[in-house]
């Protein structure tokens, strides 16, 4: 296995970054932008390599409103002490090609994908130059790439890009389509937990159980290390969908409609601190952790799971 030099960080959507900010990507769907400072944003800056001195580029491709998300990006991370924040509007594959974004990927220390619809990501930069400099840069380098919410969900080699929750467990439901690639053997589904979507989980991982499935709530993400070691970070829950034991399933003889049959799907839970080992498939738990002064330590006379 070819181990990444680089660090991706995938997120479920709804950042808390200490603000009061509201911004609504379309009228059913309301998206939030609040940041804490010990929350996610700041462990992304933590993990680059040059920490508040890094060059981030914010790509607003997936969403609808791009120049507000923009600028929104540019005020937290200037709440962090993190001013040398860019946008790339790319709006277009086109725009996609144009030599001055290329080059400023190739300058960045941190990219960072907002929200929106994954299906934007994968139609404009697949195949492109602009995601081969990402994927070498990650694999070569000491380089960040984030994702929140839509961001997170194109991250993986395969992407849920349709499906109702209340339906999702009903054959062809589920749409799944090819992602951007920067890891694979998972699939990734985002506002996990407030949008009940663990059904249209099961089913991705229902018709391909060698990939794990990653159910990321809001405010809640995954730092990937080493292309392998998942570290859970954020204020809310992920939920792991392990289909590599399934003993059977009638997906592929019932017909298109249909309701669906899964006998022994398993289930992991994480919260902050917990690991999880992609190539042992081993969850590692940590226990005993409390906040002081918005510092988590290690409770006096407990021991960490290693």
């Amino acid at each position: 296995m070819i181990v990444p030099k680089g660090k991706l960080i995938i997120i479920g959507g709804a950042v808390d970054m200490g603000s009061n900010v509201t911004l609504q990507e379309h009228i059913l769907q309301p998206d939030y932008i609040k940041f804490f400072e010990q929350g996610i944003l700041r462990r992304i800056i933590n993990e680059s390599a040059k920490h508040e001195g890094s060059k981030i580029e914010v790509i607003t491709t997936a969403s609808q409103i791009p120049e507000l998300v923009g600028q929104e990006y540019i005020k937290a991370f200037g709440q962090l002490n993190v001013t040398n924040v860019d946008v790339l509007h790319i709006k277009t594959r086109e725009d996609a090609a144009k030599k001055e974004y290329l080059d400023r990927i190739r300058k960045a220390d941190v990219v960072m994908f907002s929200g929106g619809d994954q299906l934007r990501l994968t139609a404009i930069f697949g195949g492109t130059e602009f995601l081969q400099i990402l994927k070498q840069r990650y694999q070569k380098e000491n380089f960040v790439i984030a994702g929140t919410s839509a961001g997170a969900a194109a991250a993986s080699t395969h992407m849920i890009y349709r499906g109702q929750s209340n339906e999702a467990l009903v054959k062809g439901e589920v749409q799944i389509t090819a992602g951007l690639g920067f890891i694979d053997s998972v699939i990734v589904d985002t506002h996990f937990v407030q949008r009940g979507r663990i059904g249209r989980l099961m089913y991705a991982v229902a018709t391909n159980p060698g990939i794990l499935g990653i159910g990321l709530g809001e405010d809640t993400g995954l730092l990937i290390t080493e292309g392998y070691m998942m570290e859970a970070i954020g204020s809310g829950l992920i939920i792991l969908v392990d289909g590599r034991n399934i003993v059977s399933t009638n997906i592929y003889d019932v017909e298109l409609g249909s309701p669906i049959s899964i006998e022994n799907l398993r289930v992991h839970v994480m919260s902050i601190f917990d690991k999880y080992d992609l190539v042992q498939h081993r969850l590692i738990i940590k226990k005993n952790m409390k906040v002081e002064e918005g510092v988590f330590i290690q409770a006096p006379g407990s021991k960490l799971l290693q």
